[in-house]
């Protein structure tokens, strides 16, 4: 084990009534629930770029994370160094899967060439790690917002070396998420929008990115990548406006330039607190589309207008993501991204492992939870009921197309005013609170 844990040794499951903060009360890998095991339904990943490359820093004050493994420095060797720390925190707190971009887990050189050659470098480091510790990249990505180079966005940036550039290190980042074997791979625009719309060219802006999503698509089929496209919805920050606002913008997206067979949807819990939404929404959006892939499991604070990526420990959050998710068939390439960091107060390497104990407590009984709503049934049959007109008679010819205005007319003139049934929301909210 790591010598930077050595207070701590692997997690183990001791059940609800274990007083040890080193110890899952609920999240039991092996238990089956609904025909599947937790690990299988689950499927926890941890980012790389919150738990081995956040320092804690904010606006009013400077970095606070203690992390003795890190010299500071920008060199390939504490790049590996790095990467040996995060893989026994894996094996330690017994998380399968983990995410990272590209310039999380290498430098970025003074060109391109020498960017993707540390980048290989590195690479190999973590094959060798996941093969020696038994773990696997859910998903890889690029960091096409960060450097200044892409201020005015990446692939809908204004100029058009930009839009190469990053062309050039999302095909890197696909091949070495490739290289990993990496079951998905995500496009998060985090500066693909706009702050004023006086010097933006919006629909050039949504064609180019459009045309870019399409070169993916291309180079992920030459170099025989098998892995799930995701996009990332997000409202807001660093831009204004970003253009996969949230769920239901990039369906339209997706939809309009003929991209939807190729892309699922990573929902962030926060993202959709930005965006107006609750998570549960912004998943059905995804499923009724058939389009839920993976979810970067977090959450915000409704005190706070920013996305604060806080670890996820509302029971109350997780039991409706799991029902939704149970709902939709499950995750599976996709899984439960940890997209969360410790608070600022928090800096204690041991802390990171607090947190990601507590998230994966709280889906673990979140999915318990659900399991049991489902098996009681009552919520469902209400569901059922409240839609019963549509399953017969004049709603059943209305689904199936075999009606039209004139048809319609003539029922509701030949019909007495229809009676309205109670939406029973208190009732279903205390069946909910039954169970948690």
């Amino acid at each position: 084990m790591s010598e930077y844990f050595t207070q701590v040794g692997a997690i183990r499951y001791e059940g609800p009534e274990s007083r040890d903060p080193f110890a899952f009360k609920h999240y039991n890998r092996e238990d089956v629930v609904e025909g599947k095991t937790m690990a299988e339904h689950l499927r926890f990943a941890s980012c790389y770029w919150h738990t081995m490359r956040n320092e804690l820093s904010d606006p009013f004050g400077p970095v606070t994370a203690r992390m003795p493994w890190d010299d500071g420095s920008t060199t390939v060797e504490n790049a590996k160094v790095r990467a040996r720390v995060f893989f026994e925190f894996l094996a330690k707190c017994g998380i399968d899967y983990y995410c990272f971009h590209d310039r999380d887990i290498a430098p970025e050189g003074a060109s391109l060439a020498e960017s993707d050659r540390m980048l290989d470098e590195v690479v190999e480091e973590f094959a060798r790690l996941q093969d020696e510790h038994g773990r696997k990249l859910l998903w890889g990505t690029a960091c096409l917002f960060a450097h200044p180079r892409y201020a005015h966005g990446a692939a809908t940036s204004c100029e058009a070396g930009v839009f190469a550039y990053a062309a050039g290190q999302v095909k890197k980042a696909l091949e070495v998420t490739h290289r990993l074997g990496g079951e998905g791979y995500v496009f998060w625009g985090g500066r693909e929008g706009y702050s004023t719309l006086l010097n933006t060219d919006m629909k050039r802006e949504l064609d180019h990115l459009a045309a870019f999503l399409h070169m993916a698509v291309e180079h992920k089929k030459r170099i025989g990548f098998a892995g799930q496209f995701y996009i990332e919805p997000k409202p807001k920050e660093p831009t204004k406006h970003q253009y996969d606002s949230d769920a239901a913008a990039c369906l339209n997206f997706l939809r309009e330039y003929d991209l939807l067979e190729h892309f699922k949807l990573n929902i962030e819990t926060n993202h959709a607190t930005l965006a107006g939404h609750s998570v549960e929404h912004e998943l059905e959006v995804a499923a009724a589309a058939g389009a839920l892939g993976s979810i970067d499991a977090n959450r915000g604070d409704e005190l706070l207008g920013w996305d604060t990526d806080q670890f996820p420990t509302d029971i109350y959050q997780t039991t409706k993501v799991m029902l939704s998710v149970l709902s939709a068939g499950g995750l599976a390439p996709g899984g439960l991204n940890f997209d969360a960091k410790r608070r600022r107060e928090s800096f204690e390497p041991v802390d990171l492992i607090h947190a990601h104990v507590g998230g994966m407590d709280a889906f673990a009984r979140g999915l318990k939870i659900a399991a049991a709503i489902r098996a009681d049934g009552r919520l469902e049959q209400f569901r059922k009921q409240r839609y019963a007109s549509w399953d017969s008679g004049i709603g059943a010819q209305i689904e199936s197309g075999a009606v039209g205005f004139e048809e319609l007319a003539a029922h509701a003139a030949a019909h007495p005013e229809p009676e309205l049934a109670s939406g029973r929301q208190e009732m279903l909210e205390n069946l909910i609170n039954e169970f948690i």
